[in-house]
């Protein structure tokens, strides 16, 4: 057993889109920064990796000496300042694919960050909870807990469900999760704590796929978004600004594409809510135009696309009606939200069929659209059978919406009770990695 009360866990759930790090027991993480990182090959710029270290921007991969060796010299950056600031060949990469790591060179460097830069701790201090998503394999579990244990020598460590973790800040044992992330949304049914793994529904849609069909309609409309390295604002008269464009040739695509989808993203934010009743093109032809102001301060007018982004959640096969997305819904047949829901019900026991429909959990970033659990409710009250008490919960606030994985493992870590459950170091140290799925069910 691990007796660690007196120094606090720390809790990190590496998201698709965001990584969430802080200490167990409190009620927000301390640290939110992007899970993805640029990535500079030193091979390609040698000549001039010589201005670059007197120009400090070295800071964040200080620690990376080691992670170098295997690949080709590249260098990381990691973290929302070292991310916003452009430089020459930098190609932003994810450690994720469909939610499971195939980059672990990356994620050592995202752990690193957290720690050392964020949070400011010796990871051999604290004990460490990571949220992990249900379609988790054994071998990365093992791997997890490899890294963990020999690079960074925690004490001790407990890897949790994504799905249960979400169902424990909301309070319950049991209940459906609907997880809407930035990479995926995933349905997840949980039963006194435990996934019911035969019934997890995913599907590729989830906050960035929504944020490049919104970037394809703009670009359809002749919208052209800026990247914020891409222009200069100059004062001309007191507040009136003229746009002076910056040329950078050796931008990499991706970064480009990155700078974008910040801004795109923060427009679908801003702008977009999920639609009461299926989108049509005749009924939402006539809508008001809401006008939102890109960085390089030109207006744009958002009208239909308002409600058709967000109901591709509901009804997928509408990317088809997006110009430059028909390709993506042809391969793959997807499921809209409430067609998810059921099906993953209907696989679970008859028994507690009743108890999730009850307790049908929002949580994820892209939950929090606006209309979005009423919009739920309604489609799953017309589909579902008679007898079934269909309720969503979704938290009040935002934020804990967000971060309700995170909230979980910080509910979870900071129990005394749980205490007894983590993996030490020294089980590891005696029955090895494969051990993990012995104390982590």
């Amino acid at each position: 057993m691990y007796g660690g009360d007196e120094v606090s866990a720390i809790v990190i759930d590496l998201g698709s889109h965001t990584c969430k790090a802080g200490y167990a027991g409190e009620d927000a993480p301390k640290a939110v920064f992007p899970s993805v990182v640029g990535a500079i090959d030193q091979m390609d710029i040698d000549d001039s990796a010589n201005a670059e270290k007197t120009s400090g921007s070295g800071i964040d991969s200080k620690n990376n000496v080691d992670s170098n060796k295997g690949k080709g010299k590249r260098k990381l950056y990691v973290g929302t300042q070292a991310l916003g600031f452009r430089r020459d060949h930098m190609e932003v990469l994810s450690p994720l694919k469909d939610g499971v790591v195939v980059d672990w060179d990356i994620v050592d460097s995202i752990w690193d960050h957290a720690f050392r830069e964020c949070l400011l701790i010796d990871p051999k201090e604290h004990p460490m909870l990571l949220a992990e998503p249900s379609s988790n394999t054994q071998q990365q579990r093992e791997r997890t807990a490899e890294l963990m244990f020999e690079k960074y020598k925690v004490p001790a460590l407990f890897l949790a469900k994504n799905a249960v973790l979400t169902s424990f800040a909301l309070g319950r044992a049991t209940s459906l999760v609907v997880d809407c992330g930035g990479g995926s949304t995933t349905v997840a049914p949980v039963h006194d704590g435990y996934v019911l793994q035969k019934a997890v529904m995913t599907s590729p849609i989830g906050g960035e796929f929504l944020t490049n069909c919104l970037m394809k309609s703009l670009e359809s409309k002749g919208v052209t978004i800026k990247p914020r390295y891409s222009f200069k604002r100059k004062e001309i008269r007191p507040s009136e600004f003229q746009i002076v464009d910056i040329d950078f040739p050796n931008t990499t695509e991706s970064y480009k594409l990155y700078s974008q989808r910040v801004i795109a993203s923060d427009i679908k934010d801003c702008v977009c809510r999920a639609p009461d009743t299926p989108y049509d093109e005749t009924g939402y032809s006539n809508i008001p135009m809401t006008p939102y102001e890109l960085p390089d301060g030109q207006t744009i007018e958002i009208g239909a696309d308002r409600f058709k982004i967000p109901d591709v959640l509901f009804n997928p096969s509408l990317v088809q009606t997006i110009p430059g997305m028909e390709n993506m819904a042809e391969n793959t047949p997807f499921r809209g939200l409430p067609q998810m829901v059921i099906e993953s019900i209907n696989k679970c026991d008859v028994d507690i069929r009743r108890e999730l429909f009850s307790s049908i959990l929002l949580a994820g970033g892209t939950a929090s659209m606006q209309q979005l659990k009423e919009r739920l409710e309604k489609d799953l009250l017309e589909e579902s059978p008679q007898a079934a008490r269909v309720k969503v919960v979704s938290s009040g606030n935002a934020t804990e919406r967000r971060f309700s994985v995170w909230i979980g493992g910080s509910i979870l870590a900071s129990l005394g009770s749980f205490q007894q459950m983590w993996f030490s170091k020294s089980e590891y140290e005696e029955h090895g990695a494969s051990y993990i799925q012995r104390k982590c069910p």
